[in-house]
C-alpha cells in the first residue's frame, strides 16, 4: 500500500493511495493537485550512504569504499514532494542523487543481515542534492554540503516494505525538464541494505523513523533555477522538485 501524508481543508492528513486519487483518513477522497504534499514519514535520524555506487563513485573520480561511508542529516533538510529546493547563488556545482530509502520500522541493535529485512517499515525516494562548492574533502561531506534547508525532498510516498519483493533489484531514474538523464538500478549498490543495517546496528541503535539514504548511481548532472526534476524508483512512485533561486527565499 502507498501512504502520503498531506495538507488539505485546513489540516494535515494521512492518506492512501485508492485510483489515482488519495483517500484520507477520514474517507474522504482528493485529488493529487488539490493538496500540498508533505514528507509521507515524520523523519528521525536520517543515515546517508556516500560513494555506495562504484558507477557513481567513478564518475566523480573516486574510488569506491571498503567500508560504508555514512554521514547524518538532519530534518531541516527535508521537504516534500512537488517543494522548491534552493540553489545558492554562489553554487557552481549543484546536482541531484536520486536514492532508494529505507524507513526502519523496529528498534535495531545488532542485527545479522538475515534478519535484516524484518527491521524494515518501507521505502520511500529521497533526492539528496549535493553542492560540491561547499566539500572540503572525500571523507567529511560537511553540514554546509547535505545540510542545508531544502535539499532533501522524499516522498511522495511511503510503500509498505510487503509490497516491494526484491529491494535490491528496483530502476532508479532521474529526469530534468523532461529529459532523462539517470537510469540505474540498485541492484550496483556496493552495500546492499541487509549489509547496511547490520553494520549500523553494530554499533548504534536504530530506532522506528530512522532512514537509511542508500547512495545514487551515475547520471548526476548540474541543475540550475528553474529546472524541474523528478526522481523515480520503481514501485515507489515519482519525486519532483524544482529548484528555485535566493530570491524565492528571501534571500539577497
Amino acid at each position: 500500500m502507498k501512504h502520503a501524508r498531506v495538507a488539505c481543508y485546513g489540516a494535515v492528513h494521512d492518506a492512501i493511495e485508492q485510483k489515482g486519487q488519495l483517500k484520507l483518513a477520514d474517507g474522504r477522497l482528493v485529488n493529487y493537485d488539490d493538496v500540498v504534499w508533505l514528507p509521507p514519514i515524520h523523519v528521525r535520524t536520517m543515515f546517508v550512504l556516500g560513494l555506495n555506487y562504484a558507477d557513481h563513485a567513478s564518475e566523480i573520480s573516486f574510488n569506491a569504499p571498503e567500508e560504508p561511508l555514512v554521514f547524518l542529516k538532519g530534518p531541516n533538510a527535508v521537504v516534500g514532494h512537488n517543494a522548491y529546493t534552493r540553489r545558492p547563488k554562489d553554487a557552481t556545482h549543484m546536482h541531484y542523487e536520486c536514492e532508494l530509502a529505507v524507513v526502519i520500522g523496529r528498534t535495531a541493535r545488532n542485527v545479522s543481515r538475515s534478519d535484516a529485512y524484518e527491521y524494515i517499515a518501507g521505502y520511500t525516494i529521497a533526492n539528496d542534492y549535493t553542492i560540491r562548492d561547499y566539500l572540503e574533502n572525500y571523507y567529511r561531506p560537511n553540514l554546509r554540503v547535505k545540510n542545508r534547508d531544502t535539499l532533501t525532498p522524499i516522498g511522495p510516498w511511503f510503500v509498505d516494505a510487503a509490497d516491494i519483493s526484491d529491494p535490491m533489484n528496483l530502476t532508479l531514474r532521474t529526469y530534468v525538464n523532461g529529459e532523462l538523464t539517470q537510469d540505474g538500478s540498485t541492484k550496483d549498490m556496493v552495500f546492499d541494505i541487509p549489509y547496511l543495517i547490520e553494520y549500523l546496528s553494530s554499533f548504534m541503535t536504530l530506532s522506528p523513523g530512522d532512514v537509511i539514504l542508500t547512495g545514487t548511481p551515475k547520471g548526476t548532472v548540474h541543475v540550475y533555477e528553474g529546472d524541474e526534476v523528478v526522481t523515480e524508483i520503481e514501485g515507489i512512485g515519482a519525486l519532483k522538485s524544482t529548484i528555485v533561486g535566493d530570491d524565492a527565499f528571501a534571500r539577497i
